[in-house]
């Protein structure tokens, strides 16, 4: 039982739903009971209770002997699992693709009586993460793991391995930037075992996490040793933009150095029972100068694991930022770690911090995604008592029980057959079996199923792709009339001889008569309306509220926000993701931006534009759903918030060309031309291979071809505003160029449209890059994270380019044409590059007018021989 004073202390808050917080956190306390939630003092996150997580286990306290005023709370109780092999939770609304770090919590403290430590397996989904022991009741065993979600959900199971029963104290979720822990992608994650993630200075037992750490990582100081001591600072210790591990200034800031000597040593242990010569480990470790270390003095070592230096040249830690060294080494009992002074340094060494993760090699063939959203939704409908936990297919080892599945040796598993009779299933037939769509054989016989059989079911029926059983059960019809308690029971061949027809048949006349109504309804409303009645415009798929809040699973998800509202993903019922972006009540944009956008994407169809699915017009309830952009937005990708790796030159100009062939087509192929208006790094989207599609519709004007320009009021986003526009009201296609401009100087540099020179002052990027390039200097507005991997004379290109694009008077920027045809001509210099630098590409002569060297543009900012227009100013 909990002690009376916590009680006091935190406040038991009503919790209805499994999904991340504001932040994404997933922060479960195992073993709480059902719909209580509470506050940490010390860490501020609120801790929910797993129900909503797993549908198995029981709850239980620990011995009131364990209890300490040290003790997490969460660790006062645990879920354990005495029945079946394989359990396991769930974490939803997650992002395929994306990264996480998990961490799985566990204290014994002889919850069960049994005075007997048990062991077990821990798993990742499909894939094995480690086991689970204990060195003594009060031991307090946590393990980290950062993985990619190969879908929106992630799956922490425990398995009964006949050692004792598995158990859980806490389990966390929390988001990270796909920049962070390059080693971590889907081939493979990073197992932190043991705890071994430390803050090397401090020497007082103490913990750094949330908030400190803003993605909550625990670290842990290592163990006293005599000839260290402790070096500290009071500055913020910064990261590189470019930093992969995000260590907090808290840890930064402490640091271990030899008492006496020139040296730092130590070994580690990886205690790893399932150790052996392939496994492999990943250590990296933090420096940073805490001193104004003086001229005349140098500290200045090399670092040294089992004899193979890891530094290139002598390293001398930067002052105030954190810096890291790593690598790989493979299996073994003990490693030797040693930091060396040089002979030139009148310092000793420093260590920061250091962690040491298991590499885990992603190896089990996972269910397909559709196909274990269907299976998990199906066993929540009818509550299927079998071993229904985890992944539907693999490992084979724990397989559902009634499931065939194929397991190719590439791609996903797919659910071929499904029995389920005689399981007591009540109700109606879900729709949920139709999105299985790989299935070929299922039987629902010898239940208690009612009411009409899912249309999806009966036309795979008719077609041959499924062979369905349905007898026995008393209440099933198939003709959509209402089954009477008294009906005989119906037989699954005669079902499927004569039913299946006939309700085809019916289905057919009813959809052709609909869709007829439909036709003509609409002819009607065309030739009733007039110009200006923009809800005739809406010719995409009609959504109802309903069917939004089924497929976006009750808008459970979301991926995005701007002026219109939040924006949700979204299911179709044949699996495809879409995006679906609901207009909020406290939104500036109203019913008028909500048709004009709809209205535009009607009639607009361009490969570099984002397509409309359809719309929601249901009463107060305003939504566009649109296809999915799996990657995100471009912003989010140059800020270094949502890829595994930096954009390199040739994935930009690539991104360029999108951009500008979608404005292309608004400018010159839409009759009326369309001006775009909010043109900006966030609105370019990106598929899964960087292909950029233009979206956000909502301030689009049409613009005939008479005028030179329209008046309206200015609208559009700070930073990418055509400043001729904002003076004088007038807008033209030479806006949306301005704007492009700005999104170009973005794909250089990396930076957002207002570049902060100092604390109180920033300049317009424009500016700032016209200074440099002034100067000669366009290396140093070149975004380092390319790491020097392009043409040097493509960027002068395309700065070129962007700052024609931002000529103050608009009659002097380039057309999107003009562009469209120079980021083609740039893109050829990067592709001859490649070709001299890989002979094999070379195909014959590939020279094109207008070729400028480096020795031409460099030190100069005038115009090239090919540049459209006047020289820039």
């Amino acid at each position: 039982m909990k002690l009376c004073v916590a009680v006091l202390l935190f406040c038991i808050l009503k919790h209805t739903s499994g999904q991340p917080d504001s932040r994404g956190f997933i922060s479960i306390d195992c073993g709480i009971r059902e719909n209580s939630s509470y506050q940490d003092l010390a860490s501020s996150i609120v801790y929910v209770s797993d129900h909503d997580f797993i549908s198995s286990g029981q709850n239980r306290n620990i011995s009131s002997n364990y209890i300490k005023p040290s003790l997490a709370w969460r660790n006062y109780n645990v879920r354990f699992f005495p029945d079946g092999t394989r359990n396991c939770y769930t974490l939803r609304s997650l992002v395929a693709g994306n990264k996480y770090f998990v961490r799985a919590t566990f204290y014994y403290g002889n919850y069960d009586g049994l005075n007997k430590l048990p062991v077990f397996d821990l798993y990742l989904g499909t894939n094995y993460w480690h086991e689970v022991q204990f060195s003594g009741p009060t031991s307090v065993n946590w393990m980290d793991i950062i993985v990619a979600a190969p879908a929106d959900y992630l799956q922490v199971c425990l398995v009964n391995k006949g050692m004792g029963t598995p158990f859980i104290s806490g389990l966390d979720l929390r988001p990270l930037k796909s920049t962070l822990y390059p080693e971590s992608n889907s081939s493979q994650s990073l197992v932190l075992i043991n705890s071994n993630r430390f803050n090397m200075g401090p020497t007082d037992n103490s913990i750094v996490r949330y908030p400190l750490d803003p993605h909550d990582r625990l670290w842990s100081t290592y163990d006293t040793i005599p000839s260290w001591k402790e070096t500290s600072a009071t500055s913020v210790v910064q990261n590189y933009l470019t930093d992969a591990y995000d260590v907090p200034s808290a840890v930064m800031q402490n640091a271990a150095t030899p008492v006496n000597g020139s040296r730092i040593d130590f070994s580690w242990d990886p205690s790893d029972p399932s150790v052996n010569i392939s496994s492999r480990y990943f250590f990296v470790f933090y420096f940073a100068e805490l001193q104004s270390v003086a001229s005349n003095t140098l500290r200045q070592f090399d670092i040294i694991v089992n004899n193979s230096t890891w530094n290139t040249k002598p390293y001398t830690p930067p002052f105030l930022f954190a810096d890291s060294i790593s690598g790989i080494v493979q299996g073994q009992e003990t490693y030797n770690i040693s930091l060396v002074a040089t002979k030139n340094a009148t310092l000793p060494p420093i260590l920061n911090a250091m962690e040491m993760y298991l590499m885990k090699p992603i190896t089990e063939t996972a269910t397909n995604p559709g196909d274990a959203r269907a299976m998990m939704a199906i066993q929540e409908t009818f509550g299927v008592s079998k071993n229904w936990m985890g992944d539907p297919c693999a490992p084979k080892a724990f397989a559902w029980e009634g499931l065939n599945c194929t397991y190719p040796r590439a791609g996903l598993s797919r659910i071929t057959a499904l029995n389920l009779s005689s399981n007591g299933l009540a109700g109606s037939i879900t729709t949920y079996f139709g999105d299985l769509k790989a299935l070929q054989y299922l039987d629902l016989s010898s239940n208690d199923l009612s009411g009409p059989i899912p249309y999806s079911l009966l036309k795979k029926s008719q077609n041959g792709t499924l062979s369905i059983r349905l007898g026995n059960n008393a209440n099933l019809c198939g003709n959509g009339t209402t089954c009477g308690s008294g009906r005989k029971k119906i037989n699954g061949a005669i079902l499927t001889a004569i039913i299946i027809p006939t309700v085809a048949v019916i289905a057919l006349f009813v959809i052709s008569i609909f869709l007829l109504c439909r036709i003509l309804k609409e002819k009607a409303k065309r030739r009733a309306s007039s110009p200006k009645d923009e809800t005739a415009l809406l010719e995409n798929r009609e959504f109802s509220y309903r069917e939004l809040k089924h497929i976006t699973n009750n808008f459970r998800q979301e991926i995005g926000k701007g002026g219109f509202g939040a924006v949700f993903l979204g299911y179709l019922e044949n699996g495809n993701p879409v995006a679906v972006k609901v207009r909020s009540e406290s939104s500036s944009q109203g019913g008028k931006e909500f048709l004009a956008e709809a209205q535009h994407l009607t009639r607009i169809h361009h490969k570099n534009l984002v397509s409309l699915i359809g719309y929601c017009k249901d009463k107060n309830h305003l939504a566009l759903v649109y296809e999915y952009m799996p990657e995100g937005n471009l912003q989010d990708h140059l800020r270094d918030t949502s890829t595994s790796k930096s954009l390199t030159w040739e994935q930009r100009l690539q991104i360029a060309l999108d951009a500008a062939q979608g404005l292309e087509y608004l400018h010159v192929g839409c009759k009326p031309a369309l001006i775009h208006r909010d043109v900006k790094s966030r609105n370019i989207l990106l598929t899964t291979d960087l292909g950029a599609k233009i979206a956000d519709f909502g301030l689009t004007k049409a613009f005939s071809d008479s005028k030179t320009h329209i008046t309206t009021q200015p609208a559009g986003t700070m930073g990418y505003l055509d400043p001729e526009y904002y003076r004088s009201y007038h807008i033209s296609e030479k806006s949306d160029v301005y704007s492009f401009g700005v999104v170009l100087l973005e794909l250089i540099t990396g930076h957002s449209p207002v570049v902060p020179i100092n604390d109180s002052v920033s300049i317009h990027i424009g500016e700032w890059v016209h200074q440099n390039l002034d100067q000669g200097s366009i290396e140093s507005i070149i975004d380092s994270s390319m790491g020097g991997d392009y043409d040097i004379n493509s960027i002068w290109k395309v700065a070129d380019l962007a700052l024609h694009c931002k000529q103050e008077v608009f009659r002097e920027r380039p057309t999107m044409t003009d562009v469209v045809v120079r980021i083609k001509e740039i893109m050829e210099l990067e592709a001859r590059r490649d070709r001299e630098m890989n002979p094999a590409l070379a195909g014959g002569d590939q020279s094109y007018a207008g070729e400028t060297s480096v020795s031409e543009v460099e030190g100069s900012v005038g115009i090239s021989e090919a540049s459209p227009g006047p020289a820039m100013r």
